[in-house]
């Protein structure tokens, strides 16, 4: 049995099979780039966390369908998530939305769509028009979030606060079938380990149904690149990464999905940790379960409050 409740068991769980992800770059932008909440983004960000930049040239149709047959090809999948990842993918009037998030319809092979955004880019038509498709889809939306205090928020340029998050959460849930996945980083140096566990609580506490943990690393052309080169902030070790983690999901509801453990970009693009690569994921993920074994410990085995 898996020390934590991960997404591959989660699918299982809800398909009786493996599901696949493609994910999707529908051209969106972000109002913390076009100047609605600022400019040039958060300081981490690297073309919206996707680094296939050539997506973009192609119709989501066509991303869709080239994924598909790649991971069929791969894995012999049957049965795929779409996932619009890149950017804030509910930043455009709502007709706008349903133009891109319908081309889903046109692959009887996809079963969910997961759609990766801001807290505060989610009015009460786009959370209504998601809701339209969970008769037939299963329904992810992810808000970054990054951490529960507004001092790290700040550092990070991300442009919104942590309000902004619960009241997204909050307004979300008036829509039962639509689930609520948070984006975590663990390593920054505005804060101390007690406060990235405070993060784990404050999920916590409101009960969100997935998370992702990630490491804080630096990419080359980002903001957050100058700042490390200037002030040489201390990265975390993979031991000490692991150790958060564990310590993280410790402290969260067993039946929260942990979709993502850790971070990874392509070796030309990272400076650190050089443990935050496409080669080292499986070691990393290897590592944290690992340590859940030595410690004898599980998902759930801190979790200090009720109703979940």
């Amino acid at each position: 049995m898996e020390p934590y409740y991960s997404f591959s068991r989660y699918l299982r769980d809800t398909f009786g099979e493996k599901v696949f992800r493609v994910t999707v770059d529908a051209g969106f932008t972000c109002p913390n780039r076009d100047g609605k909440k600022g400019t040039g983004g958060c300081i981490y960000c690297y073309a919206g966390s996707d680094y296939d930049t050539e997506k973009r040239r192609k119709s989501v149709e066509a991303q869709i369908r080239e994924g598909i047959e790649r991971v069929r090809r791969r894995y012999g999948a049957e049965k795929f998530l779409v996932y619009f990842q890149a950017y804030t993918n509910t930043y455009a009037p709502v007709n706008v939305l349903k133009n891109i998030y319908d081309t889903v319809k046109l692959f009887p092979e996809v079963v969910g769509i997961i759609v990766g955004t801001r807290p505060d880019c989610v009015p009460d038509e786009v959370l209504k028009l998601l809701n339209s498709y969970t008769d037939e889809y299963l329904v992810w939306i992810e808000y970054g979030l990054e951490s529960s205090h507004y001092s790290s928020l700040k550092w990070m340029n991300r442009g919104h606060g942590v309000s902004d998050f619960v009241d997204a959460v909050l307004r979300t849930r008036k829509f039962s079938k639509i689930k609520v996945c948070a984006h975590t980083i663990l390593g920054l140096p505005t804060e101390t380990k007690d406060e990235m566990l405070e993060t784990a609580d404050f999920l916590a506490a409101l009960c969100i149904d997935g998370v992702k943990i990630h490491p804080l690393h630096v990419i080359r052309g980002t903001k957050l690149e100058k700042i490390y080169l200037e002030e040489r902030f201390k990265l975390l070790s993979l031991e000490e990464y692991v150790d958060l983690v564990v310590e993280f999901i410790e402290r969260l509801p067993e039946k929260t999905v942990v979709q993502r453990v850790t971070g990874e970009a392509p070796q030309e693009l990272l400076i650190g940790p050089e443990w935050c690569t496409h080669k080292e994921k499986n070691k990393v993920i290897n590592r944290i379960r690992e340590r859940f074994r030595e410690r004898k410990t599980h998902q759930g085995k801190l979790y200090r409050f009720s109703g979940c």
